[in-house]
């Protein structure tokens, strides 16, 4: 298997996740990513159905994925994924957001996972986008799971680094205002930051499934860390591999 881009710290695979996680070797300290969340999905009559606008919708981050899996695919797509993470992973971060395309999933996704869940942090974003339809709330926070591979009852995490009473459920941190050119959905670089930071230490892999531009591979290189990424779309690998070329900042 081939890497797009590789250097001393990350290595970028240009792929379908689910193909590439099963040929990976490393064993990685933390699984971080913000996956699509299929925004494009709608409801009319009681039926779920795919939007049809084509121009600047708001609802369309990506230019070449269409973010409108039917909820089932959707489910059978993340559980797929999240159970090949959970075999070489330690700790998984899934950054979700619950709309009207993927709320369903994830609730029967949540009792799924019930014993491999630790927690759930809110990343409070400061403000939510106008909701798209009327008698529907303003969406101001996003979720991320945090899930470990093994069944040990209770909240503690076993591969955490950070000390007794230090670590709030709530990150107020703002949301990325901007964004690069055909992908409206990137997250802010502290969030992965925070994660890598408390869950790992110096030279762990980190893994992220869905890389978009490189936000959690940039994270990992400026705080010392190793990092696979795979990422569907060429065009976002080659800015993701652009980033990785540029100088490390020092925390």
């Amino acid at each position: 298997m081939k890497p797009y881009y590789s250097d001393d710290s990350v290595i970028i695979y240009n792929g379908n996740c689910q193909e590439v996680i099963p040929q990976l070797d490393q064993k990685f300290s933390a699984t971080i990513t913000s996956p699509p969340y299929n925004m494009r999905m709608r409801v009319t009559d009681n039926e779920y159905i795919k939007r049809k606008e084509i121009n600047d919708h708001f609802s369309k981050k990506y230019t070449n994925f269409g973010d409108d899996l039917e909820l089932v695919d959707y489910y059978n797509l993340h559980t797929d994924i999240i159970n090949k993470c959970l075999l070489i992973s330690d700790t998984c971060f899934w950054n979700i957001q619950l709309v009207t395309g993927s709320k369903e999933a994830w609730f029967n996704m949540i009792g799924k996972y019930s014993t491999y869940l630790k927690d759930i942090i809110v990343w409070d974003k400061g403000s939510g986008q106008p909701a798209m339809n009327g008698s529907v709330l303003n969406r101001s926070y996003e979720l991320i799971l945090i899930l470990e591979g093994k069944e040990i009852k209770g909240r503690q995490f076993a591969h955490s680094t950070f000390e007794r009473g230090t670590m709030p459920d709530v990150w107020r941190i703002g949301k990325q205002t901007t964004h690069t050119e055909g992908h409206a959905a990137s997250m802010p670089i502290d969030l992965p930051i925070k994660i890598i930071d408390n869950w790992s230490k110096p030279n762990d892999w980190i893994l992220d499934p869905f890389g978009g531009t490189g936000t959690t591979a940039r994270a990992a290189k400026d705080l010392g860390r190793k990092c696979v990424m795979v990422e569907l779309s060429e065009v976002y690998c080659e800015i993701a591999a652009s980033r990785m070329k540029q100088e490390v900042f020092s925390f």
